[in-house]
């Protein structure tokens, strides 16, 4: 049997050894969804424009974030009211690469929960986020995707650097 003087190592083991697992359980609840295609049921169809009517936000951008790990959507609240869907902690939101039919969730770890800001009372003129995971960097800068949700897409949008 041979052993092998730490020097130190036990303790960094230590520190290190917990961000992998967080690691590890973000990028298993990102990849559980990426391979499973649309659902077979038609979803009612709300462009950037559409998103007011509908949803009661503005997007503002969807980017690549965290080194193309992640996607971070961000949308202005327009009608508190209306925006109380996206809002919601059942409805879970998730992005579809329109190329490929890919579908990408928003990560969630026991500590954390869900990336995503919930709140009970948007406010009007408020920016809020949600963060898509993006495995592999599956999706990338220029790449049309549909964010879906609940029952409502808002379809083609470009995914910026």
């Amino acid at each position: 049997m041979i052993f092998f003087p730490l020097n130190g190592w036990n303790s960094r083991l230590k520190l290190f050894v917990p961000w992998l697992l967080v690691l590890a359980c973000l990028l298993a609840v990102g990849c559980a969804g990426a391979d499973k295609q649309l659902p077979a049921q038609p979803v009612p169809a709300a462009g950037t424009a559409g998103a007011e009517e509908q949803l009661g936000i503005k997007v503002e951008a969807l980017r690549w974030s965290a080194d193309g790990y992640m996607l971070d959507f961000r949308y202005r609240v327009v009608d508190p009211e209306k925006a109380l869907l996206i809002m919601d902690r059942s409805v879970k939101p998730y992005v579809i690469d329109e190329a490929s039919g890919a579908r990408f969730l928003i990560p969630s770890s026991p500590k954390v929960g869900p990336m995503r800001q919930t709140t009970r009372r948007p406010e009007a003129g408020r920016m809020y986020w949600l963060l898509f995971a993006n495995p592999a960097k599956y999706i990338k800068p220029g790449n049309q995707v549909t964010v879906v949700v609940g029952d409502y897409r808002l379809e083609h949008l470009v995914v910026e650097q």
